[in-house]
């Protein structure tokens, strides 16, 4: 792999937003190394004697971690416990388009530098704020790591195997969901204030961040009051999926999740047979919250997950395209492909209802519970690449 070279004079679609980062360690990093890559202005205050922590973490006596989540950012040496270092903050803050800190909830306001007056002197500002538990509710002071929340959002309890301890992840899997959710609710937010409606404050907690990719494991307790065992590598919802030494003794990981691949899968490996035996033959058979928050633009969850083709008449009629009947979707809809769950209030045998679209009510909460192997449709992604303009500060230079 070639050595990536670094371009200094290069721009990005961030070009002219300024960014200051107070953050210290993995999430603040995280978040404003996505828009450090774009062309931001990304400028880390770092106390002189100290620097950011993560200048710390050392492999061999390099500090790789900070040459990774370091790039493209200046570093500005500031004593924010002396007077004078405090007003240079308050001054760059008053020039910057984001702000982004750490610092345990209400640290900010003991400094002075409370959002609403911020926001008074800059009312364009965006404050990107990361805690371990968010800035309301019981644990708002507690101090909070990605290691705590991931063993508290139930991520370690479901990895690993059933017969051994719960697992964590042996990366900073918190923080970087944390640093990635911030980075998009910024961008969320300057596009909210480019419309003319001001800066606002983001509310960027580890424990919501993971709890989010959890997916589906409070709907699925929900419904069968039941708490699924570690499972390893495998998949609880399809398979084959796990890890598998080969002869040589080595291994590699396999997944066919769809039917077509696994029966492709059992072809490969000579085993067609395996296609019409029972035991294989179909997936079941083989099985046996808005994170961030902003303030003044929230996410909502407008409505359930679609029916399949739902808004497919919808969509193609303001695209100014004739309907015309989709003889796959029809049929699939028809099937009962895409049935709900209802989540009453408390029916009186407790238990979740089935129910047709039609008869859910309106502001009702349900999730929608695929019955049969949804039909794929090919989107179109939008790529913007990103640059390495300049080298990370040093360690030394502090």
């Amino acid at each position: 792999m070639d050595k990536p070279q670094f371009e200094p004079e290069s721009t990005g679609p961030l070009q002219g937003v300024r960014v200051l980062d107070l953050s210290r360690l993995v999430a603040g990093n995280m978040l404003t190394l996505q828009l450090a890559d774009f062309g931001a202005d990304v400028i880390k205050v770092e106390d002189p004697g100290t620097g950011d922590p993560l200048r710390d973490w050392r492999t061999r006596d390099l500090s790789l971690h900070w040459k990774v989540y370091g790039r493209n950012k200046k570093s500005l040496a500031v004593r924010l416990r002396d007077p004078r270092g405090l007003k240079i903050l308050a001054d760059l803050i008053a020039t910057a388009d984001v702000l982004v800190e750490n610092f345990r909830p209400g640290t900010l306001e003991k400094m002075g530098l409370a959002p609403e007056t911020l926001l008074a002197g800059n009312p364009g500002l965006v404050i990107a704020r990361i805690s371990g538990f968010g800035q309301s509710g019981p644990y708002k002071y507690r101090p909070g790591f990605g290691t705590i929340v991931e063993g508290m959002s139930g991520f370690a309890a479901k990895n690993g195997f059933a017969d051994r301890p719960p697992v964590l992840p042996p990366m900073a899997m918190a923080d970087m969901i944390s640093g990635l959710y911030g980075a998009y609710a910024v961008m969320v937010a300057l596009r909210h204030r480019d419309a003319g409606n001001g800066g606002q404050v983001i509310d960027v907690p580890l424990l919501d961040s993971v709890l989010s990719i959890l997916g589906p494991d409070a709907a699925i307790f929900t419904l069968t009051g039941e708490l699924p065992l570690r499972s390893g590598s495998r998949s609880p919802i399809a398979g084959p999926r796990n890890v598998f030494e080969t002869g040589d003794k080595r291994w590699i990981s396999i997944s066919a999740p769809m039917q077509a691949m696994t029966e492709r899968l059992f072809r490969a490996i000579g085993r067609p047979e395996m296609i019409d035996d029972p035991r294989f033959a179909t997936n079941a058979a083989r099985m046996h919250n808005i994170v961030p928050r902003l303030s003044a633009s929230p996410g909502h969850m407008s409505r359930p997950a679609p029916e399949l083709g739902e808004h497919t008449a919808e969509v193609l009629a303001a695209a100014g395209v004739p309907p015309r009947r989709n003889r796959r979707v029809g049929a699939a809809r028809r099937a009962g492909a895409a049935a709900q769950i209802e989540r009453r209030a408390q029916p009186a045998a407790g238990e979740p209802r089935l129910s047709q679209a039609s008869e859910s009510q309106p502001g009702t909460l349900y999730l929608s519970v695929p019955i049969s192997e949804p039909l794929l449709l090919n989107g179109v992604q939008a790529h913007c690449p990103g640059h390495q303009r300049q080298n990370s500060a040093s360690p030394r230079s502090r």
